[in-house]
């Protein structure tokens, strides 16, 4: 591929086509916010059209609701008059009649899977998406129209075994290949049911029993990293034998893509708040007793509340507790921190501010596309972050100065808009005067007359001042920020490849 980006830069089907991949986001009218469709959607109004009534709805049917003004779409199965929302959807209207009167459940994956659909859309069930009936052979079976659910295959790669002594119960899974980091297993254990997932790449193995008889809370996970072994252990409540380790739930023992999973939320507990700046905050969140999670570089999770009767979802990136301290990553089981925004109608985040120690928030597992095999032999690696896109970075400069020895300079382009806004900035100063292997350059749009530094927003020149390819080195690029300061910042790479650059979903 040659390093000079052509128009289709990046590919169609590539992670850095933000605004297709992407949360894209739109300006709303005046009273038009999530919290405001909540109240709208809560008022009694006949949003579906039928005054009540649920139908059975054929594919026919539901080709014939394709205009702006009478908009139907399915999403697994469920159809849905979504024509009263269109004023309301983040993403315009636009992307909703991408979906109209078609199946919108691949649409909606690509963009939107942990939106929490069920709950937005209530009051705008039509109704369930008729059946028909499929000859084979002579053989009649019946399947929903539009869509078929594959069966989840079992993969002979992937295995399980169990053991026992009089006061404990192993379970050791066999993935038969080398497992790259700590991050790839979870694992839940609450009220006698054991759930474990295991991550690599886009696929998943689950392992989902209820236990056979009662057991402590907490549970010990052991990786033997390069032969692909995962060994849990769990104290028993009561000396003796087990005659079985317990009974199959949903999806145990399977193989999936990752994107076919739910995403499965645990309780997790507000230990603190520790304010960042004026409108920042960091959150450290405790797992439950049960649960074993880390959260690998570069990863995500979804938060999760019930906000007026309605589920509001949000993705967020950890961060570590400092850039100065390296974390103990000898333990899985540890904490959460989450360096969030809080805006003035953001409904999530003003919930999450209004917090008080001891409430409680749920959390997903991780999710994202990042990996960190690109780092392996880059030797210079350039980081450029608007607001709080600085929170994947974070961790990322502290792999490149504690954990990699092939990475030589590392180089931060942080942009905000006045210099109350830089998070973290005297410890990025801090560690700029301690690692000659750092340096950081802040960029402010309305900086105040003080300011002695870069000012403006990004553009074209800026990029090519701060990107360069010193001779001989291998450079990765990664980029965070809202939705057009992504699509912006990609769009003035010249001279770097795709396969060189990564964008976080903003």
């Amino acid at each position: 591929m040659l390093n000079i980006p052509t128009q289709s830069f990046p590919a169609p089907s590539s992670q850095q086509r933000v605004g297709q991949s992407g949360r894209t986001k739109v300006a709303l009218k005046p009273g038009h916010s999530l919290m405001d469709w909540i109240r709208y959607s809560k008022s009694g109004k006949d949003l579906t059209g039928l005054r009540g009534r649920l139908i059975e709805v054929t594919h026919e049917e539901l080709q014939k609701h394709n205009t702006r003004n009478d908009c139907w779409t399915c999403i697994r199965g469920m159809v849905y008059n979504v024509t009263p929302y269109m004023d309301y959807h983040p993403g315009g209207e636009d992307e909703l009649m991408k979906a109209a009167g078609i199946d919108g459940t691949d649409l909606f994956d690509q963009v939107h899977r942990w939106v929490n659909y069920e709950s937005m859309l209530k009051e705008c069930l039509v109704g369930r998406m008729a059946t028909k009936h499929l000859q084979q052979g002579n053989k009649i079976t019946t399947s929903t129209h539009l869509f078929v659910y594959a069966v989840p295959i079992m993969c002979c790669l992937y295995r399980y075994d169990w053991f026992q002594t009089a006061t404990t119960v192993h379970l050791v899974i066999y993935t038969q290949r080398k497992i790259p980091n700590s991050g790839c297993t979870v694992v839940d254990l609450e009220a006698g049911v054991l759930r474990v997932e295991v991550l690599l790449g886009k696929m998943s193995y689950m392992v989902h029993l209820r236990l056979s008889e009662n057991v402590d809370g907490d549970i010990a996970v052991n990786t033997a990293f390069a032969v692909g072994k995962i060994q849990l252990t769990i104290r028993k409540q009561a000396e003796g034998k087990w005659s079985s380790l317990g009974e199959p739930l949903e999806f145990h023992n399977t193989f999936l893509s990752k994107k076919d999973r739910a995403l499965f939320f645990r309780d997790c507990v507000l230990v603190s708040k520790t304010e960042v700046n004026h409108n920042t905050r960091v959150f450290q969140l405790q797992l439950p007793r049960g649960t074993v999670m880390h959260v690998p570089v570069g990863k995500h999770v979804y938060l999760k509340s019930l906000i007026q009767g309605t589920e509001a979802v949000r993705p967020y990136t950890p961060v570590d507790q400092s850039l100065s301290v390296v974390p103990d990553t000898s333990s899985e089981k540890t904490g959460l921190y989450l360096m969030i925004k809080v805006y003035p109608d953001g409904l999530l985040t003003q919930h999450l501010n209004g917090l008080h120690i001891g409430d409680h928030v749920s959390v997903s597992g991780p999710e994202g596309t990042f990996s960190l095999r690109p780092l392996r032999d880059t030797t210079v690696l350039y980081l450029l972050a608007a607001g709080t896109g600085f929170t994947p970075m974070s961790r990322l400069i502290r792999v490149a100065l504690h954990e990699s020895f092939a990475i030589r300079k590392t180089q931060l382009l942080f942009f905000n808009r006045r210099e109350e806004d830089i998070l973290w900035r005297r410890e990025l100063d801090e560690l700029t005067a301690q690692d000659e292997r750092f340096q950081v350059e802040h960029i402010l749009s309305e900086p105040c007359e003080s300011w002695t530094g870069r000012k403006g927003r990004v553009d074209d020149t800026i990029i090519k001042d701060f990107l360069s390819r010193p001779q001989g080195s291998k450079c990765y690029v990664c980029v965070c920020g809202p939705t057009l300061f992504t699509e912006q910042t990609i769009r003035y790479q010249q001279g770097f490849s795709e396969e060189e650059i990564h964008a976080f979903q903003g």
